[in-house]
């Protein structure tokens, strides 16, 4: 089958053997993958010593095989990929068990894929096959950080650094859907366009003075993607008592912070990654009953992934790019 893989530091586009079905596994013949910033980074987490991994943590498709044992689905069915592996039950932190798709073992850059049934959900009919194919991680990461960290509530106002990531496309829409205010920053006007399209609030310049800009606004939580290079000023414009829900770090993983600084202004401080299979269900039930369509930004075929790296790298997107197969 055709994949896009890393092969010993080098991405290319190869054949591979295909996936064979084991007890309560299944084999799903992709239609779409949705790239992730994750995807960029593994290259040099894996090393340049490891023979082919398919990478792609994100996908949809129709279920081709069952192994033994299979009870969740059949042949035929239409599902979405979890790609939080073995964490079931929503719980305060991850169990020990969990792993992400796509390293160590194969992700959905491919034809096809096998993985435990209890990793496939139904895909819903009003999605397309690239809204479903770049749902699920993004979404859930979103709904978890929004509803079970940071506890959203009607009426809190929402800010939310870097407006075009997956992430904060559904952060945006998530929160809208439940009566938040939400402010969002960009350097792209093209981009403080579409989330204002999308339905952010207020929309500002990354490059201005967040303080000023906002000293009429009370923010009540801020979730934040980016790392270093904002979270002292996401931070400034935090009403004491705020949230701050960190679930990335694009620019860099250390943080210097005034200290005293935090606890006087009695700030709360939360990490999240992922979720729950629970919390993937609660996401998917909340996009069917207000009708939320996942932001696509482009689609590229599978014999081009290579420039869907490039393109992803470069920043420019607004929402998710997907890979068709």
């Amino acid at each position: 089958m055709k994949a896009f893989v890393l092969e010993y530091g080098e991405l290319k586009f190869k054949e591979m053997d295909e996936p064979v079905a084991g007890p309560n596994e299944v084999i799903v013949a992709l239609r779409t993958a949705g790239m992730n910033r994750r995807d960029l980074g593994l290259p040099k987490r894996v090393g340049n010593d490891k023979e082919a991994l398919i990478l792609g943590s994100d996908g949809a498709g129709v279920v081709e095989s069952v192994g033994e044992g299979v009870t969740r689905v059949e042949v035929g069915d239409e599902v979405i990929i979890n790609p939080a592996l073995c964490w079931y039950d929503n719980s305060e932190a991850p169990p020990k068990e969990f792993d992400i798709l796509g390293m160590p073992g194969h992700g959905t850059f491919a034809e096809k894929i096998a993985l435990s049934e209890e990793q496939v959900e139904k895909k819903h009919a009003f999605l397309s096959w690239e809204e479903a194919g770049v749902f699920a991680l993004a979404a859930l990461t979103g709904y978890r950080a929004l509803f079970t960290k940071g506890q959203i509530k009607r009426g809190e106002t929402i800010f939310i650094p870097a407006a075009g990531s997956g992430v904060a496309t559904y952060l945006i829409s998530f929160a809208k859907n439940v009566g938040a205010r939400v402010i969002v920053t960009s350097r792209s006007e093209e981009k403080r366009n579409k989330a204002k399209e999308l339905g952010a609030d207020l929309v500002i310049d990354t490059n201005s003075n967040w303080k000023e800009v906002l000293a009429d606004e009370t923010v009540d939580i801020v979730i934040d993607s980016v790392g270093e290079a904002t979270f002292n000023r996401s931070l400034d414009v935090l009403k004491k008592g705020g949230r701050i829900v960190i679930f990335g770090a694009t620019t860099d993983d250390i943080v210097d912070f005034n200290l005293r600084k935090f606890f006087y202004g009695q700030y709360q401080l939360i990490g999240t990654t992922m979720g729950s299979r629970q919390e993937l269900q609660a996401a998917m039930e909340h996009i069917e009953n207000f009708q939320m369509k996942p932001v696509v930004d482009k689609v590229f075929p599978l014999d081009e992934a290579q420039a869907a790296f490039d393109y992803l790298k470069e920043g420019k997107q607004f929402g998710k790019v997907a890979i068709q197969i």
